[in-house]
């Protein structure tokens, strides 16, 4: 009977756990639920976002890695950071629908795999009044 406990809680287990895409086009181990990026859109370029994302992230964390992903072009540009313990993805991208709009999407995820909407949702507004704050200088 013990057996056959631990082999159910080892197959829930398992099945709570595995990989998820994050917004840089990578995976990284998760447990799968829970609400973990925000996306927004702003009328600037995508260097004004990128700019503000990145003076965000120095200021909370510690920057890992800057890059552009494969098969992009440089209307698409990615950090990762490390966050208050956590790992974030940042995304930014030009899109259609206006001469200069601009995606920011953020993805955080706490080291033990699980989302972390309330950090994503926090540098997603600080990078708005960031930009906020360039626009007034």
């Amino acid at each position: 009977m013990k057996k056959i406990i631990l082999a159910v809680l080892t197959g829930a287990v398992m099945a709570a756990t595995g990989c998820v895409r994050t917004v840089n086009d990578s995976h990284a181990a998760s447990i799968w639920f829970g609400r973990d990026k925000f996306d927004e859109h702003f009328p600037r370029s995508v260097d004004q976002v990128y700019d503000a994302a990145s003076m965000v992230v120095s200021r909370d964390g510690a920057l890992m890695s800057e890059f552009i992903p494969h098969d992009t072009t440089n209307y698409v540009r990615c950090l990762q950071a490390r966050v208050s313990n956590c790992n974030v993805w940042i995304r930014v991208e030009s899109v259609s629908g206006g001469p200069e709009v601009t995606a920011l999407i953020v993805q955080a995820r706490t080291l033990d795999h699980t989302s972390n909407a309330r950090l994503a949702n926090q540098l997603d507004t600080e990078i708005a009044v960031e930009l906020e704050h360039m626009n007034g200088k």
